[in-house]
């Protein structure tokens, strides 16, 4: 090898194999550019953050959260171990959130709609009519493109104001005289986060289990999904995907996390050679539906659910059949006309504690009740409803349920949501 061979330079090579793949034929496809400007503070491996609020997950309840609580005026902070925001919805491919409507009307707006709406109407895509009522209730799911919500999502937080930290985690949890010191912890960094309220939406409740507050789990869960799609191309907020049941899925920790995710693609491998059919599309991870739930100073119970209970504390509408998934499959069991669940502030609370508030899958519920709760519209509500109140307690230096209710509805209303007597 000659030495002008040998010195040649990086740049050189890639540009001299492009130009004799040029001469054979082909093309290679230009791109654009941008360039990430990291402050220098970024390259420090210890950082301290001083926020009003702390929201631990960006799926489907924290990021709504967070964006509430950074246009209410809190300084806002949103910590997630993943590389998006979106949760259920993008990570775990369910790009058909419902239910917003009930009976022929609205009845869950807000922030989580805003995201919605818009992400439809920017793809080009359809929105339901919610005037009708349809015959089956996935009718009024609405389509929408989760790779566009992604960018969406993560927009309305930046311009809001809310720091997002990915691939971060809150590994020890201390209570202090003004709130909460929180260490996270992601690869090349230390965080330590000092705020005055925690919401958090981690699906599993997991800084609440990290505190020693009670956590309810019953022993034979709902299986997860794994969403992909085999032989006809997916469009993106126009089809939905194929759907693996992962029974035994368990998001515990990052053990049974990837158990879960690596015996759902081993069984996804299996149908593609058994099928003999083009894989094209595969989310990254398994959906879960169910892990730990609070127990909260309010407990929703089946009945409370399917009888349209009006909490005197209520913050949010929910609806959905009870939608629990077994081994033998799902059988909705809708509700009775005119029914309309609603969820009480105090559900978002755990029992005995202060500066903390929940949203999302994790609120206060039996099995059954959860099953309904769960789903992503009335998650998006209970994100919008703790993230106000988390804001207006940090305002005020109190614990979340000693802010006048009258208070949260007024702010909830103020930021587009349909609070429950008003819908």
């Amino acid at each position: 090898m000659s030495n002008k061979i040998k010195g040649t330079g990086r740049r050189e090579f890639l540009q001299s194999g492009l130009l004799g793949t040029a001469a054979a034929g082909l093309t290679i496809a230009s791109t654009t550019n941008v360039s990430a400007q990291a402050p220098p503070e970024a390259l420090e491996p210890e950082v301290t953050n001083d926020v009003d609020v702390l929201v631990v997950g960006g799926g489907t309840a924290g990021h709504v959260a967070a964006i509430q609580a950074a246009r209410a005026g809190a300084k806002t902070m949103l910590v997630e171990r993943g590389a998006q925001l979106g949760g259920a919805s993008t990570t775990g491919g369910v790009s058909f959130p419902g239910l917003f409507d009930a009976w022929g009307k609205q009845v869950i707006a807000g922030i989580g709609w805003e995201l919605v709406k818009e992400s439809v109407e920017l793809d080009g895509g359809k929105l339901p009519d919610f005037a009708k009522v349809p015959q089956r209730h996935w009718q009024n799911q609405v389509l929408t493109n989760q790779f566009l919500y992604v960018l969406l999502a993560e927009e309305k937080c930046t311009d809001a104001g809310v720091e997002i930290a990915y691939h971060e985690f809150p590994q020890v949890v201390t209570k202090t005289e003004k709130g909460w010191t929180v260490d996270c912890v992601g690869f090349g960094t230390k965080r330590r986060v000092n705020c005055k309220q925690i919401i958090d939406c981690t699906g599993g409740a997991e800084v609440v289990g990290m505190l020693g507050f009670s956590r309810l789990r019953e022993e034979e869960r709902q299986p997860g999904s794994y969403l992909f799609r085999l032989g006809d191309r997916h469009e993106p907020g126009r089809t939905r995907l194929n759907r693996l049941y992962v029974h035994g899925a368990d998001s515990t920790n990052s053990r049974t996390v990837t158990v879960a995710n690596m015996t759902g693609r081993k069984s996804i491998l299996g149908k593609i050679r058994k099928e003999g059919k083009r894989i094209t599309h595969l989310q990254p991870e398994t959906g879960f539906r169910e892990s730990y739930r609070i127990e909260g100073e309010t407990l929703v119970t089946v009945n409370d659910y399917r009888s349209g209970r009006v909490f005197d504390d209520a913050i949010s509408y929910a609806f959905y059949p009870v939608d629990l998934h077994t081994k033998t499959g799902v059988k909705p069991k809708p509700l009775k006309p005119g029914t309309v669940p609603t969820i009480p502030l105090s559900a978002l609370i755990p029992k005995g504690s202060t500066n903390i508030i929940v949203a999302g899958r994790c609120v206060s519920s039996d099995q059954l009740a959860n099953s309904g709760l769960r789903v992503q519209a009335s998650c998006m509500g209970m994100g919008q409803a703790a993230g106000v109140a988390a804001t207006l307690a940090a305002k005020a230096g109190t614990p979340p349920l000693d802010v006048p209710l009258k208070e949260i509805h007024a702010l909830l209303r103020e930021h587009g949501q349909i609070v429950p007597g008003n819908a």
